[in-house]
């Protein structure tokens, strides 16, 4: 099945340029993660062109010796530079610093990550938990909720109206996702960008 995702996600032709230029890119622990890799799958399924609807490419590295904004800025445009002619919207994160900035920004406290891997394992939705590197490619929770379009709620992250946000969100674009149980919402909304 993973051989059958990795087919899929390099159908789009940006993934399959990012990929090829992975090694330029020069992330420690990089991954290619989130929306661009199951986003791409659900259009497929969908019969829409791979690259439709995807708002932005996300980057995972993972760098305990530089916590700060700037340097995390500075991979940010460096990526941006390596990929400008591709016409696409990056978002690079250091998975190292996520807990810095989290609570403040969804409003929950986020524990410290010792690589990338765990930052993609707390993604609020299991199905959508993948990752790529020219190396590997991982699926912590295999990858038939992806294909099934089933969106629940990531123990690691019970976060339920954030997660019933994003689900909502996603199933607006590709109205055959299901959602088997919205959990209640006990929690003030919290934009998720």
């Amino acid at each position: 099945m993973q051989a059958k995702f990795l087919a899929d996600v390099l159908r789009n032709s940006n993934n399959a340029q990012i990929v090829e230029r992975w090694d330029t890119l020069n992330l420690r622990d990089g991954w290619l993660v989130a929306g661009c890799l199951f986003q791409t799958v659900w259009n497929l399924l969908s019969g829409h062109p791979s690259e439709s609807r995807i708002k932005d490419y996300d980057f995972f590295y993972f760098d305990p010796s530089d916590l700060s904004e700037a340097g995390e800025s500075a991979v940010q445009r460096h990526v941006e530079v390596v990929l400008e002619d591709l016409g696409i919207t990056v978002e690079v994160a250091n998975q190292a610093r996520v807990h810095c900035w989290y609570e403040k920004h969804f409003g929950h406290p986020y524990a410290p990550l010792s690589n990338a891997k765990e930052g993609i394992n707390r993604f609020l939705i299991p199905a959508t938990c993948v990752g790529i590197n020219p190396h590997e490619v991982y699926t912590p929770n295999g990858l038939h909720l992806l294909y099934e379009g089933t969106l629940t709620m990531n123990p690691l992250t019970p976060h339920a109206s954030l997660f019933a946000k994003k689900a909502a969100s996603y199933q607006q674009r590709w109205p055959w996702l299901s959602i088997p149980h919205v959990p209640v919402q006990t929690e003030a909304f919290r934009a998720e960008s």
